[in-house]
């Protein structure tokens, strides 16, 4: 895809509006769209050991190129350094760059590098302006948009966190050439999520054929990628800081983070979501809250991608890392019902009622 055939999806939150570029080979254009974004004389490439040295090079030139004096800050790969020790460690860098207020912290990586260096942005200094450059699927459909920044604390994922929107988003899809298989994969159980949401038709097409196959062309996984944007987009332009609307993105999220925090993080972030989506799926249809063929549809564009749809996790591992979600208000828990594909409803429901989702919903096998 060449650069003129880049797609711009606008984001117009009440915090901040800003581009999200996304291309085929547009990572050389993220000094141009960070000085027209953000400006400021320095940019901080934030990134991780894995992601580091297939990328920072080029989007360190590209930064020079466009006027700044930039640098690069590294810090360990992996869910578990998602931490505050490792947010220490990056704040004292940018302090060392000596960044001030009116320069750019730019966020190269996966979800993880994302959360990390945004947080970094919206505490140094008070705040400073951050783009994202996602790398990853997950990221480049999710995370990197929207605006949510967090660390993990011993009891839960994403506990410490602000809403930091970013000054842009470049996406560069031949990015995922990189990716590991099972990696993509993965990232693929956000795409269904959305989809569910909001694109019947996606929904469909994810369950003909697997989105890691070599049946999509660069192209096409550009598109998906543009669509997933702008299906997060109008939920984070209608309501940015969660209070209604925004709600319904946490989809499979609620019993996802619980299988994923009782896998202790070996399972990934999107097997779990495509996992928690069909576990809430089926415990939904015996609660008579959704048609069976709703739960039918899900479970089976899950599968068709490779993805886990069920877990054998005990349930009350699963339900006492639930119990830590942030979504909690005191004893009772804003769930995400698949009322129909395209259409999802928010339920505050008991703890105890809970409880009767997980038993309901997950390791119970082939549905009869």
């Amino acid at each position: 895809m060449s650069e003129s055939m880049e797609t711009v999806v606008p984001v117009s939150c009440a915090s901040r509006s800003y581009e999200v570029h996304v291309g085929v080979g547009n990572l050389a254009g993220v000094g141009a769209v960070t000085r027209k974004a953000a400006g400021g004389e320095r940019a901080c490439v934030v990134t991780e050991t894995n992601v580091g040295p297939l990328y920072a090079d080029a989007v360190k030139k590209s930064l020079e190129d466009a006027g700044y004096k930039a640098s690069v800050i590294t810090f360990p790969a992996g869910e578990r350094h998602k931490r505050l020790s490792t947010l220490e460690g990056i704040l004292e860098a940018l302090a060392e760059e000596q960044l001030t207020r009116d320069d750019v912290v730019v966020a190269l990586g996966g979800g993880v590098t994302g959360d990390m260096a945004g947080l970094a942005a919206a505490m140094y200094l008070r705040g400073i302006q951050v783009v994202q450059v996602p790398t990853s699927l997950l990221a480049m459909v999710d995370s990197s948009v929207g605006g949510k920044v967090a660390v993990d604390l011993s009891h839960g994922k994403n506990l410490c966190g602000f809403f930091w929107q970013p000054s842009a988003v470049v996406a560069d899809v031949a990015c995922l050439r990189t990716i590991e298989p099972a990696l993509f994969r993965d990232s693929v159980g956000e795409v269904v999520k959305h989809a569910v949401l909001a694109d019947p038709g996606m929904l469909g097409l994810l369950s003909q054929r697997p989105l890691v196959s070599e049946a999509f062309t660069e192209d096409e996984v550009a598109r998906i990628v543009a669509e997933n944007v702008r299906i997060k987009r109008d939920v984070v332009d209608a309501d940015e800081r969660e209070h209604g609307l925004r709600q319904t993105l946490n989809l499979g999220h609620t019993i996802g983070h619980g299988i994923e925090a009782a896998s202790d993080f070996l399972l990934g972030h999107g097997s779990s979501v495509a996992a928690g989506l069909c576990c809430m799926a089926r415990a939904c249809a015996k609660k008579g809250w959704c048609e069976p063929s709703t739960r039918d549809a899900i479970v089976a564009a899950v599968a068709t991608q490779g993805l886990p749809t069920d877990t054998d996790q005990p349930h009350e591992l699963i339900f006492g890392y639930m119990t830590h979600d942030k979504k909690r208000h005191g004893d009772a828990m804003n769930i995400v019902v698949p009322a129909r594909i395209g259409a999802v409803e928010v339920r505050r429901v008991t703890l105890a009622e809970l409880r009767e989702l997980v038993e309901l919903g997950c390791g119970t096998g082939k549905e009869a």
